[in-house]
């Protein structure tokens, strides 16, 4: 066992962050305390559960420590802090959640841990970022942003369920967008955290421009995450009738009615839907594919995103959720489900008000946007805690 073990902490212990968990302490190279808020308790006495196709089943799991509140970790030094919870700034930011790192006396004794955001959103450094420099200003922030792809879910407060799949592409997280190359110092940075989770299992990418990366991944989010909320079903209901189910194994999509989008057929759960719904994604597909261009402009004379962009994250959508024995759900309508605030700003806002920054015209993604803001108003209502 290696002496040097990095210190590292992760705040979140949902099934993406008890997953990581997992991985980081696989790697043998690292000693993991962790933060549980919610399933303290259930983990505190029985451990986590998992059931993964990838790493097996393993009952009772444990990290090294196992710490109720950021406050409670902030007592020793850290090489990384890890941030895989939701981000929702109406209830709390990011440098809110860290408050006990970004102060006396955590600040004054120890050097500041390099940050790693394994969240989804846009934006979701910004807040922290600036933190960090008014704290030192001679030195730039270390935040790693990441894009993490896993199918995992938490079905009871210690139990995790967890595919065959887990990959991160990671990059260092810059107040400007557009730097496309990693300087020695920030290759050195994501080399050292990227080696701990490639040794615990995980498939792994290092990038120059995380940003853009992200914001490839946020166009599938900022679409179907709002179409499927709105219409209050999961985007199988858009793609095929409800009485095609798993024991429907000879299920033929060909026979639905069918949206033409460029050269790619796109079936559909009627012709209503096959003639407005569909076409309406796909414009909406295209008006953030826009606002990705007007952020990350080409230098090379081809868009980075183009209609060719949106019709392949369409075709991609169908192609997995028209299948008979397709369950997924967007994780912001599994929140609405749930009765819990989504993260609304950072997955759908945060481009509103890019697009309208940059003077991109995007109607349909602020309808989205608009509507979903009175779903979102009335659940932080119901979750907002009596004074």
């Amino acid at each position: 066992m290696p002496t040097n073990l990095k210190e590292i902490l992760l705040v979140g212990y949902g099934a993406v962050g008890a997953v990581y968990a997992l991985i980081l302490k696989r790697s043998g190279l690292a000693r993991v305390t962790v933060v549980a808020r919610s399933n303290y308790n259930a983990c505190k006495a029985d451990g986590m559960h998992f059931r993964s196709q990838k790493y097996g089943n393993i009952t009772g799991w444990r990290p090294d420590r196992l710490c109720a509140s950021v406050a409670e970790a902030a007592d020793q030094a850290y090489s990384h802090v890890i941030l895989t919870t939701k981000v929702v700034p109406e209830i709390q930011t990011t440098p809110e959640l860290l408050s006990p790192f970004l102060s006396s006396p955590y600040s004054d004794k120890f050097s500041q841990p390099i940050y790693v955001l394994m969240q989804n959103g846009l934006g979701i450094e910004t807040g922290l970022y600036r933190t960090l420099k008014g704290l030192q200003p001679s030195e730039e922030p270390r935040i790693i942003g990441t894009s993490v792809y896993i199918g995992t879910r938490l079905v009871e407060k210690n139990i995790v369920e967890h595919n065959y799949f887990d990959r991160v592409q990671m990059g260092i997280c810059r107040s400007t967008p557009n730097v496309v190359a990693n300087t020695p110092e920030e290759i050195a940075i994501l080399t050292q955290f990227g080696d701990i989770l490639q040794a615990g299992g995980t498939d792994l990418s290092i990038v120059p421009e995380i940003q853009r990366i992200k914001f490839e991944k946020n166009i599938w989010n900022c679409v179907f995450g709002p179409a499927a909320v709105l219409a209050r079903h999961s985007l199988q209901s858009f793609l095929r009738p409800p009485q095609i189910t798993s024991e429907s194994p000879d299920f033929d999509p060909s026979i639905l009615p069918h949206a033409k989008i460029g050269d790619c057929i796109i079936p559909a759960t009627s012709p209503i839907i096959a003639e407005n719904t569909i076409p309406f994604l796909y414009e909406t597909l295209k008006e953030v594919c826009a606002v990705g261009n007007a952020l990350f402009p080409s230098t090379e004379g081809e868009p980075v995103f183009s209609d060719k962009t949106a019709q392949a994250i369409l075709e991609r959508t169908s192609t997995i959720f028209v299948k008979p024995t397709s369950t997924e759900k967007p994780s912001i309508l599994v929140d609405v489900e749930s009765g819990r605030p989504m993260e609304l700003e950072v997955i759908v806002g945060e481009v509103v008000r890019t697009g309208r920054r940059l003077g991109v015209s995007i109607p349909r993604l602020e309808t989205f946007y608009a509507m979903m803001a009175v779903t979102q108003t009335q659940l932080l209502q119901m979750n907002k805690t009596p004074s």
